[in-house]
């Protein structure tokens, strides 16, 4: 069994790998432009309240209101700016007799006792229908939008909405009934129901399951087909779901998870004598994104483009190879699976316990189908007048054999260790006149991917850190009418614009962007739908190279001065905003950046001279080329000096040339010779003095303590120091090339008769700094949440490196010797 799982798995990685080959790495894996930190979040709107798990969101764009359903309450809030203290709540809890029941019941005191709202729909003109969770024992209710206020009788929801919090739901009020999806009880099978009377339907249960015993229900739509058809045709209800596969029961795959789509018509009522109070509509296929196998559904959006044959539907999942996760996104039409689920089904075989093609023959009028006019004309106005035998078909069919495939056969984006949780999208006109989907991906660490789909291909425009604390995206919501997306999750919802156009500061970061909600006005980078003079602006979505002039828009930057001495290390940086441009140096003014010089190690961050020479003295500039711009970024001038000007530093004792003795005869050498023997041996004696003097009195203090004294000695570190790993010590302080490094002394009070401490050394001007110890902690950050940092004084270090930094760091640990001055004085300590 072990060897037939072990091929099975082997067949699966390289099927895999050859779905994922149709495309390349670099197409798929796309790169966040800018990463957009939580401090620098300036438009967000914030709310949150004394409860928890703001996940359930209703958006009223015409009305101007947002509704929010939390833990134990209702909020309606202006969605227009959120953040205002004018909202209005309902308070919906359960009482201790409740939450002791819910206990009773072996739940969650901390998690599951409460009553977490799961469903939030308009009804009519005048009410909410609400249901909650309600400590394991749902109920639903009717909400007055206008008193806002809790009413005083409650409907049995355990139909309706499940015990259970964090269980796959999803529901519609479509035309007055109550279409949901989920596994309602404690222990009951999942399923889809319309709940409200006089046609309340099920799915069917025997003699086979409609639905795995795990299926996990993730979103549903409304599709209108009866809208503008020659055929008389149905509404239909589309379910998205993850269950187990049924289509082979071999060992390796009777656990594999796998996407479906299902659909049911609006106006199915059930059948006369077969099928009572069940689906005669029922059918569902398998939803294929990228991997043959294991794929499971995170999210789907319905992009409604107002008509609803152009209807397409976004979905974003996640599959795990071994230890590695992966999320992918993909697009499907609804003209492909409506070709689908006209196509071939499946039969089980008792024989051989698998589900295969059926190649029978397939009774008339089509099972599973909708009534249409062609039906009507046979006599089958609704589905109870349907014959015997088709709804006996549709009771063993309920699954059709050919996939639904994503449009082109491809995926659009593939992305490694994130896993996206939720997808919206919005279809934006730019100012080429074309219309380009953007995409928003809420990631479960707290992360919003903002991206465009340009000729099939994926463009990460930005990456948003959201939360403060890394937690999960759980829904998103966009408003055309606000121009905002709210993200709701545990702790809050938030409320971000969707253009975010006043972050780019020049022409060439507002075309780089790629935005199509922005354009570039000649002084600003703003949303063009909002512009009086769109016509003007400028906006290259398909290049996003031009339309800037040569000059830039933005002011030189003030160069920076490094001073070193010769043979030191100077480190120039250079910080790009951009992650998907590169470094290009020029050195004064022209002359491009001797990369074959091996003193220059050239990365991402900046430039590291090392064993500086004279000639490195000059202008060094730092450009951003990306997609063939160039926009200056930094420029320094440089210095490199023989000896350090000014007393800084005490001057070394200058050595005293003692005279020649003229010639003379033997008698007067010796004389000299033993003066000086003579004077070498009384200086001797009296250093031989201070030892004795020295060691008596540290004997009388006792032995210096090396492990947890109270008191500080102190430690001298050169410049290439500042690299080394004292993430560990405390209290490490830097004055640019020299450190003080707290280290061990006697616990014992001092003496009366020691002497007070040597002053510090005076700190050096920052233009001997090298460029090093004034590094800000974050230099780099790279495609999404990967950082580089290079250590510095007694910040944790990222284990992520690039070779740039390992480079410098290596370099610089073998300079240790390496200070500013070849001899310094006591006194400097």
């Amino acid at each position: 069994m072990k060897k037939h799982a072990a091929c099975y798995f082997v067949v699966f990685c390289a099927i895999t790998i050859g779905y994922l080959s149709k495309r390349s790495t670099a197409d798929l894996d796309a790169t966040p432009r800018i990463t957009v930190t939580y401090n620098e979040l300036s438009d967000a709107k914030w709310f949150n309240d004394n409860v928890k798990n703001y996940s359930t969101l209703l958006l009223e764009d015409e009305n101007g209101i947002l509704y929010v359903g939390a833990r134990g309450a209702i909020f309606s809030l202006n969605s227009s700016d959120i953040s205002q203290r004018s909202w209005r709540t309902i308070h919906w809890e359960v009482n201790a007799k409740e939450t002791k029941t819910c206990q009773d019941k072996g739940r969650n005191n901390q998690t599951e006792c409460f009553n977490h709202i799961r469903l939030l729909q308009r009804f009519n003109k005048t009410h909410l229908y609400v249901c909650g969770t309600h400590a394991f024992s749902p109920l639903c209710c009717y909400i007055n939008v206008k008193t806002f206020l809790l009413p005083a009788t409650f409907e049995d929801g355990k139909e309706k909405c499940p015990y259970d919090p964090v269980i796959g739901y999803t529901g519609l009020i479509i035309d007055g009934g109550l279409y949901t999806a989920s596994r309602y009880a404690f222990h009951s099978a999942p399923d889809i129901r319309r709940n409200i009377v006089p046609h309340a339907l099920k799915a069917e249960a025997s003699p086979l399951h409609w639905l795995m015993g795990d299926a996990e229900f993730v979103t549903s739509a409304l599709i209108r087909e009866s809208l503008t058809t020659a055929i008389g045709d149905d509404d239909k209800i589309y379910y998205f779901f993850n269950e187990n596969i049924m289509e082979d029961t071999s060992e390796f795959l009777e656990k594999t998870k796998v996407a479906r789509v299902a659909r049911v018509c609006k106006s199915d009522i059930g059948g006369k004598k077969i099928l009572q109070r069940k689906w005669t509509s029922f059918l569902k296929a398998r939803l294929f994104c990228s991997s043959p196998y294991s794929e499971i559904l995170k999210s789907a959006y319905t992009l409604d483009v107002g008509n609803w044959e152009a209807t397409i539907f976004y979905a974003a999942f996640m599959y795990q190879w071994g230890n590695m996760k992966f999320s992918v996104v993909c697009r499907y039409s609804l003209p492909d699976i409506q070709k689908v689920f006209e196509g071939p089904y499946m039969e089980y075989q008792d024989s051989s316990r698998k589900w295969t093609k059926y190649n029978g023959e397939v009774p008339k009028p089509r099972p599973g189908s909708c009534i249409t006019n062609e039906f009507r004309n046979s006599g089958y106005n609704s589905s109870q007048d349907l014959p015997n035998n088709v709804l006996d078909f549709v009771k063993l069919h309920p699954l059709v054999s050919e996939v639904v495939k994503p449009i082109g056969d491809q995926q659009l984006l593939s992305k490694k260790n994130i896993v996206y949780t939720r997808i919206a999208v919005d279809r934006v006109t730019a100012l080429d006149e074309q219309q380009y989907d953007v995409l928003f991906l809420g990631t479960d660490t707290g992360y919003i991917h903002k991206a465009v789909v340009i000729n099939n291909k994926v463009h990460i425009i930005e990456e948003i850190n959201v939360f403060k604390t890394p937690e999960a995206v759980e829904n998103l919501v966009i408003s055309k009418k606000q121009n905002s997306l709210y993200i709701g999750a545990q702790s809050g919802v938030l409320q971000l614009p969707l253009s975010g156009c006043n972050q780019y500061t020049s022409c060439y970061d507002c075309i780089l962007a790629r935005n199509p909600y922005c354009g570039w006005d000649g002084s600003t980078c703003r949303e063009h739908l909002t512009s009086p003079n769109w016509v003007q602006m400028t906006q290259d979505m398909q290049n996003g190279n031009r339309g800037c002039l040569n000059d830039t828009d933005e002011a030189p930057p003030i160069k920076k001065v490094r001073t070193v001495l010769k043979g030191d290390d100077v480190l120039l940086q250079c910080d790009l905003r951009s992650n998907l441009a590169r470094p290009q140096w020029f050195v004064n003014g022209s002359d491009p950046l001797d990369s074959d010089d091996a003193h220059h190690r050239v990365g991402n961050d900046g430039l590291l001279i090392t064993n500086a020479l004279l000639e490195h003295s000059g202008e060094y500039s730092c450009y951003s080329e990306e997609r063939g711009l160039q926009a200056i970024v930094t420029s320094y001038n440089v210095s490199v000096l023989l000896e350090l000007k000014g007393k800084i530093y005490s001057e070394p004792t200058p050595f005293v040339q003692l005279p020649t003795p003229a010639p003379q005869g033997s008698s007067q050498l010796e004389f000299v010779y033993i003066s000086i023997i003579t004077i070498l041996g009384g200086l001797c004696l009296v250093l031989s003095i201070v030892l004795v003097s020295v060691s008596c009195q540290q004997k009388r203090k006792g032995k210096y303590i090396t492990a947890n004294s109270r008191m500080n000695a102190v430690e001298l570190q050169t410049v290439s120091s500042n690299f080394k790993d004292k993430s560990e010590e405390r209290n490490n302080y830097s004055d640019g090339c020299l450190q003080i490094i707290p280290g061990e002394a006697p616990t014992s009070p001092p003496s009366k008769l020691n002497p007070p401490p040597p002053p510090p050394p005076p700190p050096l001007p920052s233009e001997f700094t090298n460029g090093i110890s004034t590094l800000p902690n974050m230099l780099r950050k790279m495609n999404g949440n990967s950082y580089m940092l290079l250590r510095q004084n007694d910040e944790a270090s990222s284990p992520l490196y690039n070779s740039f930094t390992e480079e410098l760091s290596k370099i610089l640990e073998k300079r240790k010797h390496t200070q500013l001055v070849e001899k310094l004085d006591e006194s400097s300590v």
